[in-house]
């Protein structure tokens, strides 16, 4: 059974902005701070958070059902705004998913015309996309993965939050 399952949200930043965090290994580091019930810690064990990149997760205690996993970078594409992230290790790999991925994107809003000024006082905005993607034989751990959409939730509010207090 493959599945995914997405959830957005509109951000008060240029979509530019946004991708410096989406894009780069800081997105594990915002995680981390503004997410403490979800993530205790984060370890880049290799590579400079391009792809290939492979962090380390361990999970605050009770939050998940899981200690830790390891994500490996598969996707960064600057010109799209798109990073894919897989669980190659642990985490939800042992709650029974062959297959665990995120998605994320941002969406840069049209807000004007082609060649019509930004009014005065608009404020740039743009979309933030989570997909989970999953595959698994289990019922059980699909529905395990289906729930981890609000974790994606968190994290794209987590974003939205720290771009909203360093662009003020």
């Amino acid at each position: 059974m493959f599945g995914t399952i997405s959830t957005e949200m509109e951000v008060k930043a240029a979509a530019s902005e946004a991708w410096k965090v989406y894009g780069a290994i800081l997105l594990a580091d915002i995680i981390r701070e503004y997410l403490p019930q979800f993530v205790q810690k984060t370890e880049v064990l290799e590579g400079d958070g391009g792809v290939g990149t492979v962090i380390l997760v361990t999970f605050t205690p009770g939050a998940t059902g899981f200690s830790q996993q390891k994500e490996k970078i598969t996707v960064v594409d600057n010109e799209k705004r798109v990073k894919v992230v897989e669980v190659i290790e642990g985490g939800f790999l042992e709650q029974g998913l062959d297959l665990y991925r995120l998605r994320f994107e941002v969406i840069e809003k049209q807000k004007q015309k082609q060649g019509e000024e930004k009014n005065e006082g608009e404020e740039d905005s743009c979309i933030t996309k989570g997909t989970v993607e999953y595959e698994t034989k289990d019922v059980a751990a699909a529905n395990v993965a289906v729930s981890s959409i609000q974790i994606v939730m968190a994290i794209l509010k987590a974003v939205s939050d720290y771009l909203t207090k360093n662009n003020n």
